[in-house]
Order: structure tokens, then sequence, then C-alpha cells
């Protein structure tokens, strides 16, 4: 009994064993994973962003790892270029948080601070993106082969098919991520609140005004929210306070006499010029065409605009292969992003999740003929199918968050999960419609 009893030690003790080495290779990729977040958050990733994903660390170590590739790792753009494109992005959108986000990494890289005054000052390579840069943040079904072509064959202006690949994912990741800071009020201490006729706060949401109802009740914003906003407003006051007070300060001793030492004076003027530049940015200085906005797709005219049916052109089968062709690995970092969204843990069932997907791109024009689209109002109740439309479609109205009442019950990690994967929808939409563009233009 005894000699059979230490044969039995043996597998239970390797298992054991190989259970202990498991679970230390689990924890070192997840210290990896946990540096790794903090050194992209460190090197300009939109921190505020990361602390509302944070309750999704899958996604967000995801979503840091796409973001950093774009912005900072080798690529065909250089690094000036790629946050003026996503100023350029963000302001379709009147994104005042991403706008003044990459108004500061562009003079970080080295960007020239005269760009910063308006469209009309980049370079006309920059400027010829508006026209596309317009389409997929507003009405993607409307990008086309010949809007390829003129990007690709303007003379010395002319881009490159990999640039052009680069700007296209550049420009939807950022149209996207506007959806989510949106959702998710992140914009709203960088924006004044939308007020009524008589100066008071409206009683309605801005996203209702948006679809003409200004009967529904605001309402959406919780207390803690409306603390955290005001708090903001007030450090900023205090802040631009201080600022003065520094200013008259400066003034006053140079009235006495006293001078400051010449490198001091001049590194305050720097700060304080780059300070007022990009607190001030006005993102319609990067926007022409502002009246031109998302339109009923079901609208169009038939004859025209033709449905994008996904099994004539699916990101899994085409988009994807392409991408990563033109535009090394960024194909699966994407495909990662998809994956991770669609599959995080939720109290949403696959149904739900499958449904929210699918009902964002149907609002853009894409079809799956496979799906049941009868399914999207059993499981979408009327105020979520508005929030996702609205987030989706026109996320610059929803300054003011739109969550609707019914959704108060909701953890805030759901709430989020929502805003993802709206945005990763949005973001693979508009991605479909360029590369299907793209692709025609190749085999033309």
């Amino acid at each position: 009994m005894i000699i059979c009893t230490n044969k039995m030690e043996y597998p239970l003790r390797s298992q054991c064993q190989r259970v202990q080495k498991q679970a230390m290779v689990n924890a070192e990729k997840e210290r990896a994973s946990l540096l790794l977040m903090k050194a992209l958050v460190s090197r300009g990733s939109e921190d505020a962003l990361s602390q509302q994903m944070a309750s999704h660390p899958q996604y967000l170590e995801s979503f840091l790892r796409t973001q950093h590739y774009i912005l900072h790792m080798d690529g065909p753009l250089p690094l000036q270029y790629r946050h003026y494109i996503a100023i350029m992005a963000a302001a379709r959108h009147h994104c005042s948080y991403l706008v003044s986000l990459h108004s500061a990494q562009f003079l970080r890289v080295g960007g020239d601070p005269v760009w910063l005054q308006g469209l009309e000052a980049a370079p006309p390579r920059l400027r010829l993106l508006d026209h596309i840069n317009k389409v997929l943040a507003h009405q993607p079904w409307l990008t086309a082969c010949s809007h390829i072509q003129t990007l690709l064959k303007t003379g010395e202006q002319c881009w490159s098919l990999a640039e052009l690949v680069q700007a296209v994912v550049l420009l939807a990741h950022c149209h996207s991520l506007c959806s989510f800071v949106f959702g998710s009020g992140t914009d709203a201490d960088f924006a004044p609140l939308p007020k009524s006729p008589n100066g008071t706060p409206p009683t309605y949401c801005a996203a209702d005004a948006a679809n003409g109802n200004t009967n529904v009740p605001l309402s959406l914003t919780t207390s803690s929210e409306q603390i955290t906003r005001r708090r903001s407003l007030d450090s900023s006051c205090e802040m631009l306070s201080l600022k003065e007070r520094n200013y008259k300060s400066h003034e006053e001793r140079e009235k006495r006499g006293e001078r400051l030492p010449l490198s001091q004076t001049l590194h305050q003027t720097d700060m304080e010029e780059e300070e007022e530049m990009i607190c001030f940015a006005d993102p319609s200085r990067f926007i022409t065409d502002p009246d031109f906005c998302y339109q009923e797709f079901a609208h169009r005219e038939e004859d025209h605009f033709q449905v994008f049916r996904v099994q004539d052109y699916s990101w899994e089968d085409h988009g994807f292969s392409l991408v990563n062709r033109l535009y090394s690995d960024i194909g699966h970092l994407l495909d990662d992003r998809f994956r991770s969204v669609t599959a995080l843990p939720s109290s949403h069932s696959p149904d739900l999740t499958r449904a929210i997907w699918n009902y964002i791109h149907y609002v853009l024009g894409i079809r799956y003929d496979d799906y049941d689209y009868g399914e999207v109002n059993q499981l979408m109740e009327r105020d979520l199918k508005f929030y996702i439309k609205a987030v989706t479609c026109f996320p610059d109205a929803t300054r003011t968050p739109v969550c609707p009442l019914r959704w108060a019950p909701l953890k805030p990690s759901e709430r989020i999960h929502v805003n993802l994967l709206i945005m990763e929808a949005r973001l693979q939409a508009e991605l479909l419609y360029a590369l299907r563009a793209i692709t025609q233009y190749m085999i033309a």
C-alpha cells in the first residue's frame, strides 16, 4: 500500500508543479501587460479614456497596442502628419478633447505651430485628405474609387498607397474614438454645455434636438457626474486665475526694473504660447463644409447608392488581408480589437451583442444577408437604439451624456461595454468602405 501511495504522489506532485508554473507564467503575463499599458499611456495615450476603459483590461490592452502602433511605431507617415490627421478627424465631430490632445502631441513631435492656425495653413497634401475625411466621418457609403484615384494621382502632392492606407486607418480610428469620447462624457469638460435661448441649461438632450425631438427630459447626468464636471470647471478657472496672477507678477517685476533670466523668460513665454494655443484650439478651424453631416441611409436614392453587403466584401475575407499587406501588422492588431470587444464578459447575451453590432452597421448602410433584423427590435429597446444611433452617427450632438433613463440600473462597466461596441463597429464599417474603394482602384 505504501508503494502504491508513493507511486501516486509523483503524478500529483508533477501536476501541482505544472499548475504552479502556469500560475507564475500567467502572473508574469499580467505584469507585462500592466507595464505595457502604463508605458503606452505615458507615451501619449488618452489617460482619461484609458481610465474609462480600465473596467475591461483585456480590451484596453488591445486598444492601446493598436493606437500606439498607429501613432508612434514605424510607418510611411511622419509623426507630425499622423497627429495632424488625428486633429482633422476629431474636428469633424467638434471633439475638443481629441483636438487639444493631438495638438499638444503635434507640437511635441516637432510640428509647425502655424499648421494649427487652421486647415488652410496645412500642406496641400494634408488638405487633400479633407474630402475623404468628411465622407468617412458622416456618410461613409459615399466613399468611392474616384476619391482614392484623386489622392494617388494628384501630381507632386499625390499620396502613396501605403501612406493612404495608414491615413485611412487613422481617420477611422479617430472618428470612432470620438463616439466613445462623447458617449462616455469625456469631452464634457472641454466644451461648454449648450444653453436654451433664455441662458439656462436645456431640459432636453442635444442629440434629441438633432433628431427634432425637444420633449425628451434630460435627467441623464448623474449628480456625481455634475460634481465632477463642476470641479473640473473650477479647476480650469483656478488655472487661468493663476496664469493671470503670474503674468501680473511678472509685469510688476519688470516695472520695478527686476528682470528674469533670459532663458527663464523665453521658456515661460514658449509655455504660455503653447498652452494658449492648445487650450483654445477651435475644432472648426480644421473643417470645411460644416453643414455636411449624417443623413439617413434609408432615405438615399436607391439607384445611386447600393447597400453594402458583407457577403460581397467582408473584414475577414477581404479587408483584413488587404490592410495587413499594405500596412504591415495593423490587420492583426485591428482584428484583435474586434474580437476582444465582442468577447468581453458581460451580462448582455451574445445575441444582444450581435444585435448591437449589426444595428450599428445597418444605420451605416451595411447589411448581413444571413441575419434576421427582426431580432434587433426584439432584443433592443427603443431607448437603447436611439442612444446607439446618436453616438454612432452624430456624436458631436451628444456633448450632454444621453444615457437613456432605463439604463440607470446598469453597472458603469456595462455602459462602457456598449460604448466600446459602438466604437469598434463604427471603426470596422468605415474601414470596410475605404478598403473596398481601394480594392476597386487596384483592380480597375
